[in-house]
């Protein structure tokens, strides 16, 4: 399905970068996942014209309502099933430039959110989660980007400090040094 989907966005010119477990997998420790997370930025022509045949040729279900739906929601975020396989695909719908390493992923190149942006994202669900039981995926994912991913760690202070995640960061960065 990974390899579907990377040869399609690519060859519509589409911007992405795959985010979430994919993304810190690529960066620390591989790890299992049964969706995969993308963020697109697309205006709405290329919605109908490249994003959504894109998705097609990929063979995932396409329900157009669905993209509508999220695009009036809050969250921007849409959910698709591959045809092929119990795996889903979630795309998280941006307006903004989008922060991007070139990376690979099965042989094929392909865009991963940057670690930095990727860890502030983590930190933000960390601080949000009700029952921190829950949060130990994404502290974990943290600990294994820190351990084997350069990051510009005065930069991501920085954000961490106008997030009000520093001392989450302060902490799972003390214990993966």
């Amino acid at each position: 399905m990974v390899k579907r989907i990377v040869r399609n966005f690519n060859t519509a010119g589409l911007d992405y970068i795959f985010t979430g477990a994919l993304a810190a997998s690529y960066y620390g420790t591989p790890r299992t996942t049964m969706d995969i997370d993308i963020v697109v930025k697309v205006t709405h022509d290329e919605l109908r014209t490249k994003l959504v045949p894109a998705l097609r040729k990929a063979e995932l279900r396409i329900n157009e309502e669905k993209i509508d739906a999220a695009l009036k929601s809050e969250f921007r975020i849409a959910t698709f099933e591959d045809s092929k396989s119990p795996f889903t695909v979630d795309i998280i719908f941006s307006t903004e430039n989008l922060r991007k390493k070139v990376g690979s992923i099965l042989g094929l190149p392909t865009f991963y959110q940057t670690p930095e942006d990727l860890i502030r994202m983590k930190l933000r669900m960390i601080k949000a989660t009700v029952l921190k039981e829950r949060a130990l995926k994404d502290i974990d994912d943290i600990r294994a980007i820190l351990r084997f991913t350069e990051v510009d760690m005065k930069n991501l202070k920085r954000q961490a400090l106008k997030d009000s995640t520093l001392a989450i960061l302060k902490d799972i960065a003390n214990v993966a040094t």
